[in-house]
């Protein structure tokens, strides 16, 4: 009997376990996300140059381009 119930506590605890990773993987942040401060910088002088118009549409480019 002390076998099986050896098991079975291994087994409730894995079950336990699952669940703590599961609910840990909801609140990871993915770190494809998270950008890195150069990218940060490089985001915003994008957004500056697309508030100051020295930006083009995709559409426009392709025709430059002869897409």
């Amino acid at each position: 009997m002390t076998e099986t119930a050896s098991i079975e506590k291994v087994y409730m605890e894995l079950l336990a376990l699952k669940k703590e990773i599961d609910f840990i993987k909801t609140r990871i942040m993915d770190i494809e996300v998270v950008m890195t401060s150069e990218e940060e910088a490089q985001l915003e002088d994008a957004l500056e140059q697309h508030k100051k118009g020295k930006t083009k549409k995709l559409e426009d480019l392709k025709k430059e381009l002869g897409d």
